[in-house]
């Protein structure tokens, strides 16, 4: 069932069930109250990753304190992606760029991978959460994915298991046409592998492609940014061989 736009959508940490009455954060009543001024009666779909989505309706048991009472189930909770994204953390704002385009494009996992030639760095782990939070309600997505904490490629690699297949954007590659690499992959577990703004290191490729368990992929003639090689990836992997398809 697909999300419902035309109404207001926040995330809450409480359970939700008929009749489960929320109290507000000092945030989310600032928010409701004096971004949106909603009034007493007003409605606004909540959840929590956990739940599902349900229809709310606000009270205002105080002038400063709302409560929020969970009327109907708007849509059952879904089960959680399997699709890891690993990346390479980019400078502040393309970072928060990309990771709201992974949460929309049905990652289920964020982990920062650090490489020889990463550029950003990860400073703050709840920022980030907040962040993925933030697209969530945004683009109508009931799971939250989970944010894991930034990990060497070289680690990551040496703990990798063999039954999860990682599809990672080769910008060395001399093919054009990701498809065909693609089209090959069985595996239903996967995980995208995006490098920094520097590419990935001679020695880190030579890594990757002796590696029985990851899968080299071109993206197109064109040359491009980390953040945008990132949504393209996301686009062919999930209309091709991923929840798109």
């Amino acid at each position: 069932m697909r999300a419902n736009f035309r109404m207001q959508r926040l995330f809450v940490e409480a359970p939700l069930s008929a009749g489960a009455a929320i109290d507000t954060t000092t945030d989310h009543f600032n928010y409701l109250a004096n971004v949106l001024r909603m009034a007493e009666g007003a409605e606004l779909l909540v959840f929590n990753g956990r739940d599902g989505e349900w229809k709310v309706r606000l009270t205002f048991p105080t002038r400063k304190r709302i409560v929020m009472i969970a009327e109907e189930q708007t849509r059952p909770q879904p089960a959680p992606s399997d699709l890891h994204y690993l990346f390479a953390p980019l400078k502040v704002g393309r970072l928060d760029y990309l990771v709201q385009k992974a949460v929309e494009m049905g990652a289920g996992v964020l982990r920062p991978v650090l490489t020889q030639h990463v550029q950003g760095k990860i400073t703050n782990l709840e920022k980030l959460k907040a962040n993925v939070i933030e697209a969530a309600e945004q683009c109508g997505i009931l799971g939250i994915p989970t944010v894991a904490e930034p990990v060497k490629l070289s680690d990551l690699l040496d703990a990798w298991p063999n039954d999860r297949r990682i599809i990672y954007c080769d910008e060395g590659d001399a093919g054009q046409n990701p498809l065909p690499l693609l089209s090959k992959i069985s595996e239903q577990k996967l995980a995208l592998l995006v490098g920094p703004e520097g590419g990935f290191s001679e020695e880190e490729r030579a890594r990757l492609r002796s590696l029985d368990f990851v899968t080299a992929i071109p993206l197109g003639p064109r040359i491009l940014r980390a953040d945008t090689a990132a949504v393209a990836a996301m686009a062919v992997i999930q209309a091709s061989i991923g929840d798109w398809n």
